[in-house]
């Protein structure tokens, strides 16, 4: 039996692919030090699991509205308020399974066979899949590390073409952590208004900032760009909610609605005790959320200046989210790599350490570290990194 021509295209998820060889030498009694999941590794703060709790047993535990909870949603509209100060109607909003299926589900309304969706690299190894399986291309725009990895206006220019229907902004940035200037989204904003581009703005690093950067979201920058935009957002970074799958879009209530009529024929509602527990997170303190972007920070500026130390690996200090990405590629050949994805087998394969190669970002001379681990591991598996250099070094 032949499978669908749309899914025999996809990538695996390069991220999950190497979390899973991994746990496999895990598995086998190896000591492995994986960098590679894009999770924090804190659980859910206790409030939250009480209000998970408190649900279940009250009994809610039924289908709900497609689009969310109508109290979930006054949440996510409260928060929209209070960050953004953008106010949107509950038919402006929808509650999906994870920002990545508001994702997939919003490229799947937007997008006609042929559609193009501009899309900056390095990428989040979703975007360009979730384009084409919507039967969309996707176009690439390199941000060059002279640029902070961001792209420019001339850029995006030199990229529309008749067939240009979105761009994706995702600042904070994953793998890269760079944050996008409120005079850049302005600049890239007023682009996307001239040709009626719709923006699609991945905000699901924004409570994880550093140094005392800001995050903006494009749409709050004027009436227009918030009409042009469609934030993406959920509780999993900001909570550590990874698990419990709960996202959220919001924009143009027309595409909106599109997104809840797919919603209702595909998954037909999120978890709701999911919906509870995300009501919770937005309601209580904010304490945790606060303690966690400092423990990142903190493991941020340790590991950043022993990783740029080690021979062939460059790196500029991420703003955001809990990513290093360092260019890695003159480390590949000191170890007689010709490139990067090797270098990373041999490292995972010699050493135990599990990176991500940067190929699945669209950046193969790069690789992808998480500091969203322990200070000790983290430490431990620099360490190992320095040692095999070490020893590449000496041959």
């Amino acid at each position: 039996m032949k499978l669908a021509k749309r899914v025999s295209t996809l990538s695996p998820s390069t991220t999950l692919e190497i979390t899973a060889k991994a746990k496999d030498l895990k598995d086998a009694g190896h000591d492995v030090i994986g960098l590679g999941a894009g999770e924090p590794d804190f659980n859910t703060p206790a409030h939250i699991l009480e209000a998970a709790k408190d649900a279940m047993e009250k009994g809610f535990t039924k289908y709900t509205p497609s689009g969310g909870l109508p109290a979930l949603k006054k949440e996510i509209i409260n928060k929209l308020q209070h960050d953004q100060r953008i106010t949107y109607l509950p038919s402006e909003i929808i509650v999906c399974i994870g920002a990545k299926h508001a994702l997939y589900t919003l490229f799947q309304v937007i997008l006609d066979k042929g559609d193009e969706v501009i899309i900056p690299t390095p990428y989040w190894v979703s975007y360009p899949e979730q384009v084409k399986l919507a039967e969309g291309v996707p176009v690439y725009v390199e941000g060059k590390e002279e640029n902070q990895f961001k792209i420019t206006v001339e850029q995006l220019k030199q990229s529309i073409t008749p067939k240009t229907k979105a761009l994706v902004i995702n600042s904070p940035s994953n793998p890269t952590g760079m944050i996008y200037t409120k005079e850049e989204l302005l600049e890239l904003g007023k682009v996307c208004l001239e040709n009626d581009i719709l923006i699609v703005s991945d905000e699901i690093y924004e409570k994880l900032l550093y140094d005392g950067n800001k995050h903006f979201s494009i749409a709050e920058l004027s009436p227009e760009l918030k009409e042009q935009t469609i934030i993406i957002n959920g509780v999993s970074k900001s909570h550590s909610m990874t698990g419990w799958r709960i996202g959220y879009a919001a924009g143009n209530q027309m595409i909106i609605s599109a997104m809840t009529n797919l919603a209702s024929h595909s998954t037909s509602n999120p978890t709701s005790i999911s919906q509870y527990a995300t009501i919770a997170a937005y309601q209580g303190p904010q304490d945790e959320v606060e303690m966690m972007r400092k423990a990142f920070e903190s493991r941020l500026n340790i590991i950043f200046e022993k990783l740029n130390k080690i021979p062939g690996f460059h790196c500029l200090k991420p703003q955001g989210a809990f990513y290093l990405f360092p260019k890695a590629i003159d480390a590949a050949k000191m170890a007689g790599f010709n490139d990067v994805d090797s270098f990373v087998k041999a490292l995972l394969e010699e050493e135990k350490v599990a990176l991500v190669p940067g190929s699945g970002f669209g950046a193969n001379d790069y690789v992808r570290l998480s500091y969203a681990t322990s200070l000790d591991l983290l430490e431990k598996a620099v360490e190992r990194i320095a040692n095999y250099m070490a020893k590449v070094a000496i041959k």
